[in-house]
């Protein structure tokens, strides 16, 4: 059947939501643009849960440095945000390999609202 649709391997959906890793994957099928509706949803959720959690670790870690009263607060509060960025991505890759949605209700809409004018 040479005009069948070929599925979506979920190896390639799992690629891009490996933590700190698939944003670069990721990051090229934006910049393609030939992919998928579900591998550029993907995408665009990979890249801002990725720039989201840089901008929030460069932001705690600055002021953690900067002040000294507070430099152990933002600390902790700095490895809060890296591991809910990893467990979120692992229960990402856990729920499509359920063969359930790869959605997150909050950060979907301001991956399509940003990336989805820009970059597809």
């Amino acid at each position: 059947m040479p005009n069948a649709p070929c599925p979506i391997p979920k190896t390639q959906l799992l690629l891009y939501l490996i933590p700190i890793i698939g944003f670069f994957p990721s990051l090229w099928t934006l910049y393609r643009g030939q992919a998928s509706r579900e591998q550029l949803a993907v995408s665009r959720l990979s890249i801002t849960l990725a720039l989201t959690w840089l901008l929030g670790y460069l932001l705690l870690s600055t002021g953690a440095t900067t002040s000294d009263f507070f430099s152990l607060r933002l600390f902790i509060l700095n490895s809060f945000l890296t591991s809910g960025y990893f467990i979120v991505t692992i229960w990402l890759i856990l729920r499509l390999m359920q063969g359930k949605s790869g959605r997150l209700p909050g950060f979907s809409t301001l991956a399509e609202r940003v990336f989805g004018k820009y970059l597809s």
